[in-house]
Protein backbone atom coordinates (compact mmCIF):
# COMPACT_ATOMS: atom_id res chain seq x y z
CA UNK A 1 0.00 0.00 0.00
CA UNK A 2 1.27 3.48 -0.86
CA UNK A 3 1.47 6.40 1.53
CA UNK A 4 4.16 8.38 -0.24
CA UNK A 5 1.92 10.67 -2.36
CA UNK A 6 -1.03 11.10 0.00
CA UNK A 7 -1.99 14.61 1.16
CA UNK A 8 -3.76 13.44 4.32
CA UNK A 9 -2.23 11.59 7.26
CA UNK A 10 -4.93 9.20 8.51
CA UNK A 11 -4.30 8.44 12.17
CA UNK A 12 -6.05 5.43 13.72
CA UNK A 13 -7.06 6.09 17.33
CA UNK A 14 -9.76 5.55 19.95
CA UNK A 15 -12.71 7.87 20.49
CA UNK A 16 -12.83 7.82 24.29
CA UNK A 17 -11.92 10.30 27.02
CA UNK A 18 -8.38 9.75 28.30
CA UNK A 19 -6.97 13.16 29.24
CA UNK A 20 -4.31 14.44 29.04
CA UNK A 21 -3.58 12.03 26.19
CA UNK A 22 -6.73 12.47 24.12
CA UNK A 23 -10.43 13.34 24.18
CA UNK A 24 -13.00 15.05 21.96
CA UNK A 25 -14.96 18.16 22.86
CA UNK A 26 -18.63 18.85 22.09
CA UNK A 27 -17.66 20.13 18.64
CA UNK A 28 -15.86 16.87 17.85
CA UNK A 29 -12.37 18.38 18.01
CA UNK A 30 -9.70 16.05 19.38
CA UNK A 31 -7.43 17.45 22.08
CA UNK A 32 -4.50 16.20 24.16
CA UNK A 33 -0.87 15.21 23.89
CA UNK A 34 -1.34 12.38 21.42
CA UNK A 35 -3.72 14.42 19.28
CA UNK A 36 -1.18 17.22 19.06
CA UNK A 37 1.69 14.81 18.37
CA UNK A 38 -0.32 13.48 15.41
CA UNK A 39 -0.87 17.02 14.11
CA UNK A 40 2.80 17.86 14.64
CA UNK A 41 3.97 14.85 12.64
CA UNK A 42 1.41 15.53 9.91
CA UNK A 43 2.79 19.07 9.60
CA UNK A 44 6.37 17.82 9.38
CA UNK A 45 5.28 15.34 6.70
CA UNK A 46 3.53 18.12 4.76
CA UNK A 47 0.05 16.71 5.29
CA UNK A 48 -3.30 17.41 6.88
CA UNK A 49 -4.17 15.27 9.91
CA UNK A 50 -7.33 13.16 9.92
CA UNK A 51 -8.36 10.98 12.86
CA UNK A 52 -9.84 7.56 12.09
CA UNK A 53 -11.76 6.28 15.12
CA UNK A 54 -11.83 2.58 15.89
CA UNK A 55 -12.40 0.42 18.98
CA UNK A 56 -9.19 -0.67 20.71
CA UNK A 57 -9.50 -4.28 19.51
CA UNK A 58 -9.83 -3.11 15.90
CA UNK A 59 -6.67 -0.99 15.69
CA UNK A 60 -4.39 -3.41 13.85
CA UNK A 61 -7.10 -4.83 11.54
CA UNK A 62 -7.80 -1.20 10.57
CA UNK A 63 -4.13 -0.71 9.66
CA UNK A 64 -4.07 -3.91 7.64
CA UNK A 65 -7.28 -2.90 5.84
CA UNK A 66 -5.62 0.43 4.92
CA UNK A 67 -8.23 2.39 6.86
CA UNK A 68 -5.38 4.50 8.25
CA UNK A 69 -1.74 5.29 7.60
CA UNK A 70 -0.55 4.89 11.17
CA UNK A 71 -1.76 4.02 14.66
CA UNK A 72 -1.04 6.59 17.37
CA UNK A 73 -3.02 5.69 20.48
CA UNK A 74 -1.47 4.44 23.70
CA UNK A 75 0.54 1.61 22.20
CA UNK A 76 3.29 0.50 24.53
CA UNK A 77 5.83 -1.32 22.39
CA UNK A 78 5.72 -5.01 23.27
CA UNK A 79 6.98 -8.16 21.59
CA UNK A 80 3.38 -9.19 20.98
CA UNK A 81 2.44 -5.89 19.33
CA UNK A 82 5.55 -6.11 17.16
CA UNK A 83 3.91 -9.16 15.55
CA UNK A 84 0.92 -6.98 14.60
CA UNK A 85 2.67 -3.89 13.23
CA UNK A 86 6.00 -2.16 12.80
CA UNK A 87 6.90 0.54 15.34
CA UNK A 88 8.68 3.87 15.30
CA UNK A 89 11.06 5.10 17.94
CA UNK A 90 9.13 6.15 21.08
CA UNK A 91 7.28 9.45 21.35
CA UNK A 92 6.50 8.90 25.05
CA UNK A 93 7.69 6.86 28.05
CA UNK A 94 5.40 6.14 31.00
CA UNK A 95 5.23 4.14 34.21
CA UNK A 96 2.24 2.01 35.15
CA UNK A 97 -0.15 2.31 38.07
CA UNK A 98 -2.82 0.28 39.85
CA UNK A 99 -6.22 1.88 40.44
CA UNK A 100 -8.54 0.85 43.27
CA UNK A 101 -11.57 2.18 45.08
CA UNK A 102 -10.80 4.91 47.60
CA UNK A 103 -10.25 3.38 51.04
CA UNK A 104 -9.06 0.05 49.64
CA UNK A 105 -6.46 -1.80 51.69
CA UNK A 106 -4.48 -2.55 48.51
CA UNK A 107 -1.21 -0.63 48.70
CA UNK A 108 1.37 -2.97 47.13
CA UNK A 109 1.63 -6.00 44.84
CA UNK A 110 1.59 -8.25 47.92
CA UNK A 111 -1.92 -7.00 48.72
CA UNK A 112 -3.22 -8.35 45.39
CA UNK A 113 -3.03 -12.04 46.36
CA UNK A 114 -6.44 -13.51 45.59
CA UNK A 115 -7.67 -10.21 44.13
CA UNK A 116 -9.16 -9.73 40.65
CA UNK A 117 -6.97 -7.37 38.63
CA UNK A 118 -8.16 -6.02 35.29
CA UNK A 119 -6.15 -4.77 32.30
CA UNK A 120 -6.53 -4.52 28.54
CA UNK A 121 -5.92 -7.93 26.97
CA UNK A 122 -2.49 -8.48 25.38
CA UNK A 123 -1.22 -5.13 26.66
CA UNK A 124 1.89 -4.24 28.64
CA UNK A 125 -0.52 -3.44 31.48
CA UNK A 126 -1.74 -7.05 31.42
CA UNK A 127 1.86 -8.26 31.29
CA UNK A 128 2.50 -6.31 34.49
CA UNK A 129 -0.67 -7.65 36.13
CA UNK A 130 0.53 -11.17 35.38
CA UNK A 131 3.64 -10.52 37.48
CA UNK A 132 1.56 -9.86 40.60
CA UNK A 133 1.88 -13.19 42.36
CA UNK A 134 -1.40 -14.80 43.41
CA UNK A 135 -3.77 -12.34 41.74
CA UNK A 136 -6.54 -13.29 39.32
CA UNK A 137 -6.12 -11.40 36.05
CA UNK A 138 -9.24 -10.19 34.25
CA UNK A 139 -8.68 -9.21 30.59
CA UNK A 140 -10.76 -6.50 28.92
CA UNK A 141 -10.98 -7.12 25.18
CA UNK A 142 -11.27 -3.53 24.01
CA UNK A 143 -14.11 -4.34 21.59
CA UNK A 144 -16.34 -1.58 22.97
CA UNK A 145 -16.03 2.15 22.37
CA UNK A 146 -14.58 2.90 25.84
CA UNK A 147 -12.36 0.20 27.33
CA UNK A 148 -11.10 2.55 30.05
CA UNK A 149 -14.68 3.29 31.03
CA UNK A 150 -15.39 -0.44 31.07
CA UNK A 151 -12.60 -1.02 33.60
CA UNK A 152 -13.76 1.86 35.80
CA UNK A 153 -17.33 0.53 35.74
CA UNK A 154 -16.12 -2.96 36.63
CA UNK A 155 -14.12 -1.57 39.55
CA UNK A 156 -17.06 0.41 40.85
CA UNK A 157 -19.36 -2.58 40.47
CA UNK A 158 -16.99 -4.82 42.43
CA UNK A 159 -16.34 -7.05 39.41
CA UNK A 160 -12.60 -6.39 39.80
CA UNK A 161 -10.66 -5.26 42.86
CA UNK A 162 -8.14 -3.21 40.88
CA UNK A 163 -7.00 -2.51 37.37
CA UNK A 164 -3.70 -1.60 35.73
CA UNK A 165 -3.08 1.19 33.24
CA UNK A 166 -0.41 3.73 32.47
CA UNK A 167 0.10 6.35 35.14
CA UNK A 168 -0.59 9.24 32.78
CA UNK A 169 -4.11 7.91 32.12
CA UNK A 170 -4.90 7.20 35.76
CA UNK A 171 -3.75 10.47 37.34
CA UNK A 172 -6.85 12.38 36.10
CA UNK A 173 -9.14 9.54 37.25
CA UNK A 174 -7.66 9.74 40.73
CA UNK A 175 -9.39 13.12 41.06
CA UNK A 176 -12.68 11.20 41.32
CA UNK A 177 -13.59 11.03 45.01
CA UNK A 178 -14.29 7.29 44.95
CA UNK A 179 -11.13 6.26 43.07
CA UNK A 180 -7.47 6.15 44.10
CA UNK A 181 -4.08 5.07 42.78
CA UNK A 182 -2.86 2.26 45.03
CA UNK A 183 0.76 2.30 43.84
CA UNK A 184 2.94 3.06 40.83
CA UNK A 185 5.39 0.62 39.21
CA UNK A 186 8.37 2.34 37.48
CA UNK A 187 8.22 0.28 34.30
CA UNK A 188 9.21 3.12 31.92
CA UNK A 189 7.29 1.63 29.02
CA UNK A 190 8.10 3.13 25.62
CA UNK A 191 5.12 4.09 23.47
CA UNK A 192 5.44 4.02 19.69
CA UNK A 193 3.53 4.68 16.49
CA UNK A 194 2.59 1.57 14.53
CA UNK A 195 2.27 1.10 10.79
CA UNK A 196 1.01 -1.90 8.89
CA UNK A 197 3.55 -4.57 8.05
CA UNK A 198 2.21 -4.24 4.49
CA UNK A 199 3.25 -0.57 4.26
CA UNK A 200 5.61 0.70 1.59
CA UNK A 201 9.29 0.43 2.33
CA UNK A 202 10.39 3.75 3.70
CA UNK A 203 7.07 4.79 5.26
CA UNK A 204 8.15 3.83 8.78
CA UNK A 205 11.46 5.62 8.20
CA UNK A 206 9.63 8.76 7.05
CA UNK A 207 7.59 8.91 10.26
CA UNK A 208 10.70 8.21 12.34
CA UNK A 209 12.50 11.07 10.61
CA UNK A 210 9.61 13.45 11.30
CA UNK A 211 9.58 12.35 14.94
CA UNK A 212 13.35 12.82 15.20
CA UNK A 213 12.99 16.39 13.86
CA UNK A 214 10.28 17.06 16.45
CA UNK A 215 12.64 15.92 19.19
CA UNK A 216 15.56 17.90 17.83
CA UNK A 217 13.72 21.21 17.37
CA UNK A 218 12.02 21.06 20.79
CA UNK A 219 8.46 20.90 19.45
CA UNK A 220 7.78 17.48 20.98
CA UNK A 221 9.10 18.65 24.35
CA UNK A 222 6.86 21.71 24.18
CA UNK A 223 3.79 19.52 23.72
CA UNK A 224 4.86 17.25 26.58
CA UNK A 225 5.29 20.20 28.93
CA UNK A 226 2.00 21.73 27.80
CA UNK A 227 -0.08 18.64 28.48
CA UNK A 228 1.90 16.82 31.18
CA UNK A 229 3.88 19.43 33.12
CA UNK A 230 4.21 17.23 36.21
CA UNK A 231 5.94 14.39 34.31
CA UNK A 232 9.59 14.55 33.34
CA UNK A 233 10.19 14.78 29.59
CA UNK A 234 11.91 11.48 28.75
CA UNK A 235 14.05 12.38 25.72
Amino acid sequence: MSQTQDKTLRVVCADLPAPPLFWRDDQGIRHGYEADVARLLADKLGRECEFIYRNWADFYPALDANDGDMLLCGQGISEYRKTLGDFTEPYAVFDEAVMVMAGSDIQSPQDLVGKRVGAIADSLNMALAETFEGCITVPFSGDTDDVMGDMVKALRAGEVDAFVDDDVALVPLADETDLAIAFVVPTQNAWGIAVSKQSDAGWLAAIDQALARAKQDGSLKALWQQWMPTLNYPF
